[in-house]
């Protein structure tokens, strides 16, 4: 392994090991101080093994980064490999201005991910995460790239449906604060000033990603469309997850979880399994 690269597994390591309050306080000293490494990608997948069976790709929701998914690899069958996606603006790649708009986010992650697809893979998504996963399966389709075996998506409403929501990406502060208490972020979170000074700046862009999406019609994929929700959820009800299943010509199931938009913590065992009993799945087939 080239010092480079031991260099970034070990800062991945150290990252995954801090508490959430501490890795966004890292953020903001990283955005502050830190140069910008413009040899760096602005999306970047660690770099999978040749053995792998099948790939789970996932993106994260606003203002977090791939540190959400370190848990869920251990959980995952032999044969599948859990690859997040690394976006600006987060974790190590704090000193990059995060993506404003969803097209370039989508072209950069398409960038990044096209050398990883020599063998079968799944994208799980959850909120913004979902809208990046469907949008870039139909930027492989359009490239005539491999199709994911499965489209995992989460607490992102259909996107043809129009956002019943009003827009938050432009409010104050403290308007923005008491918006995501209401959403679920934990007030620790939310009343400390330094994580959210460290915070601010990503979920303002990731709001504004999701918040000027336009989307465009096209045929529906050719891949089968899992959505969760969560039954609590006051920004994303199960009647806005249900119409994914027009985006897709295959088979489309929806499961529902106990828990507020960040289910994906709160009910973090039930999904997984879910994702695993899809996954094993799939496995059996290749």
């Amino acid at each position: 392994m080239s010092s480079s690269a031991l260099h970034q597994t070990n800062l991945r390591e150290r990252l995954a090991k801090l508490a959430p309050s501490s890795r966004l306080e890292l953020v903001h000293r990283l955005r502050t101080a830190a140069p910008i490494a413009q040899a760096l990608p602005e999306v970047w997948f660690e770099k999978p093994d040749p053995e792998d069976q099948l790939r789970l790709f996932c993106f994260p929701y606003a203002g977090s980064g791939a540190s959400v998914f370190r848990p869920w690899q251990d959980a995952m069958p032999d044969g599948v490999k859990l690859i997040p996606a690394h976006l600006p603006g987060r974790d190590e790649r704090a000193a990059h201005p995060p993506t404003r708009t969803l097209s370039a986010q989508v072209e950069q992650m398409h960038h990044a991910i096209e050398p990883l697809l020599d063998r079968p893979f799944a994208l799980f998504g959850h909120s913004m995460g979902a809208l990046l996963a469907f949008e870039l399966a139909r930027a492989l389709r359009e490239s005539g790239s491999p199709r994911p075996l499965r489209l995992f998506l989460s607490a992102f409403r259909a996107p043809h449906l129009p956002n019943p929501n009003f827009t938050i990406h432009h409010l104050p502060d403290e308007v923005l604060k008491t918006v995501l208490l209401k959403d679920g972020t934990a007030p620790e979170i939310v009343h400390n000033v330094d994580i959210m000074r460290a915070l601010l700046p990503t979920l303002r862009a990731d709001f504004e990603l999701c918040e000027t999406y336009c989307h465009e019609e096209q045929p529906p994929l050719d891949v089968p469309i899992r959505a969760f929700g969560g039954l609590q959820d006051v920004r994303v009800p199960a009647t806005d997850l249900e119409p994914w299943r027009e985006h897709t010509s295959r088979d489309f199931a929806l499961q529902t979880f106990t828990g507020d938009h960040f289910f994906v913590h709160s009910a973090r065992d039930l999904l997984v399994t879910h994702l695993v009993d899809d996954l094993t799945a799939c496995l059996a087939h290749l």
